[in-house]
């Protein structure tokens, strides 16, 4: 209401030779004022919106020029209702209703200009967590334009209250105090949430990393909230762990550093494990004594068992162990005769 009150004083004195010009007939002079007006409106906004949008096409990012797009309507309406206000004010003159159309038309600017810092604060906000570095990511993104969200609407309010001459000293001291009730009562509350903020911006994990944490819990983190976070340990068992303790605490990410890690569950039968070991360690006691020998099976096919057997006396190895159970079979024969020999 003062910004329009300081204007209008200082556009009256220039407007003193119009009035000179048309023999004071205020409807002359509003009528050139409200032109004017019109006038200096449209040629603002196209200046705004064709010069300095040639100049801001020459930058690397869109946002310069998604902000001059927005600004330009704020910019037309304030100097069309500053006009309009002028103008009622040479054809009314003082009094009540010029004051109520004064706190009006201010309110009006407010609600505008207020729909345009949302809206470039976002864009702002947007482009910066295209980058993920620094405090503005696509994780702390939607927090943060919900915070500029809740700031600059307070302020329109206030400045709305301002302008229809209310005091805002009671409701301001009401809301300290309620703050600070609210404070102590949810204190362990908002320092989780605090702390939420805090891990989503400096991304110490991630969903999907493997996490050791100081007391030996270890678990795959499955979720990441404003409150608390949530891993899941080896035994499939999801805890909730409040934000405030995973800021506070040592965390060990075993998923993270320069190189991808994979974790991968085999399964075994732990009945036949001696058995295996037993095969293993006769296949590389074979290997070792065989060298040369140890051909293929379908090679040991066509070869005459004997010659193993004579070799396999001389190492003391059983000439058995070199065939699989098929070619066991079909040179049973000289299990019989080595029976019939002894």
């Amino acid at each position: 209401m003062d910004a329009f009150t300081s204007f209008e004083a200082t556009f009256m004195g220039w407007l003193i030779p119009v009035f000179n010009l048309v023999d004071n007939n205020r409807y002359a002079v509003a009528l050139i004022v409200m032109l004017l007006t019109i006038s200096i409106a449209w040629l603002v906004s196209r200046i705004v919106h064709k010069y300095l949008h040639r100049l801001l096409r020459k930058t690397r990012n869109t946002v310069d020029e998604e902000l001059l797009h927005h600004l330009r309507q704020p910019v037309f309406f304030t100097i069309l209702l500053f006009g309009i206000d002028i103008t009622a004010d040479i054809l009314v003159g003082d009094g009540k209703f010029i004051r109520l159309l004064d706190s009006a038309f201010s309110s009006l600017l407010v609600l505008i200009w207020t729909i345009f810092f949302i809206r470039a604060t976002r864009l702002v906000l947007t482009s910066i967590s295209h980058k993920e570095t620094g405090f503005v990511t696509s994780r702390t993104l939607p927090i943060l334009q919900n915070l500029t969200l809740v700031i600059i609407s307070s302020i329109a309010i206030y400045l709305l209250f301002t302008t229809w001459n209310i005091d805002m000293t009671a409701w301001l001291a009401s809301a300290g105090v309620l703050g600070i009730a609210i404070g102590f009562a949810a204190k362990d509350t908002l320092g989780n949430l605090i702390s939420g903020v805090f891990i989503m911006a400096d991304a110490p994990y991630k969903i999907g990393d493997y996490v050791v944490l100081q007391d030996g819990l270890r678990g795959e983190i499955r979720h990441i909230g404003l409150r608390s976070t949530r891993l899941l340990t080896r035994d499939d068992v999801e805890v909730t762990i409040p934000n405030s303790i995973m800021g506070n605490t040592a965390v060990i990410n075993e998923t993270g550093g320069p190189h991808e890690k994979y974790r991968i569950r085999v399964k075994t039968r732990l009945e036949n494990s001696n058995n295996r070991l037993e095969k293993a360690r006769d296949r590389l006691e074979l290997m070792k004594a065989s060298g040369r020998y140890n051909l293929t099976t379908s090679l040991k096919n066509y070869i005459d068992p004997r010659i193993y057997r004579d070799w396999g006396e001389e190492v003391d190895y059983s000439w058995e162990k070199f065939y699989s159970s098929s070619l066991r079979k079909k040179f049973s024969w000289l299990s019989k005769n080595c029976e019939n020999t002894s």
